[in-house]
């Protein structure tokens, strides 16, 4: 993660979502407050991508994945300006399929997540998943690291933050996202 925005990205417009009665989260705690930008670079799928990541789904995703408030700019690119991105902020010269910008965690989430398009089409395809579930445990991934969750410390974070996307994905109606054949 890098506290580094990257330049070059257009103004995000925002949108704002407010928690409904039907879609609280499990143990009585409330679904926090979103506002989100949501934006699709010039890509070579676009049309199987903006399906695969409707608005209302993203923001549902997104809320039950976060234990404060936010303002979180989710951008897909192709792989070329993901790649970019990598080498640039984490020094590692490939297109990876998710990097999170965090800025700031508390009182308010601050981030963006960018994601790869071409990468997160061709894991879902090898991993057996629907392109809207790999969509859904990235974007869960990501805004946990935006929070401080991190698997790269150690085995038992990693294990930690494991779980804790299991057990949001299965709230949403996914899936263990690590079995092969997730759908």
């Amino acid at each position: 993660m890098n506290k580094n925005r990257p330049s070059g990205r257009p103004s995000p417009t925002t949108w704002s979502d407010q928690p409904s009665a039907a879609d609280q989260p499990a143990q009585g705690s409330r679904l926090r407050q979103l506002n989100l930008s949501l934006q699709f670079a010039i890509l070579n799928s676009a049309a199987r991508h903006r399906a695969a990541l409707p608005r209302h789904k993203v923001i549902r995703w997104i809320r039950h994945a976060l234990q404060r408030d936010a303002q979180i700019t989710v951008r897909l690119v192709e792989a070329e300006e993901a790649q970019a991105l990598n080498r640039d902020f984490r020094h590692k010269d490939y297109a990876t399929n998710v990097l999170t910008f965090d800025y700031q965690s508390q009182p308010l989430v601050h981030a963006d997540l960018v994601l790869c398009a071409p990468v997160v089409a061709q894991e879902a395809k090898e991993q057996g998943k629907t392109l809207q579930a790999h969509y859904a445990h990235l974007l869960v991934h990501g805004v946990l690291h935006a929070q401080g969750w991190d698997h790269e410390t150690n085995a038992a974070d990693a294990e930690m933050m494991e779980a804790r996307e299991i057990e949001i994905l299965a709230r949403l109606g996914f899936n263990n996202p690590y079995r092969a054949g997730h759908r």
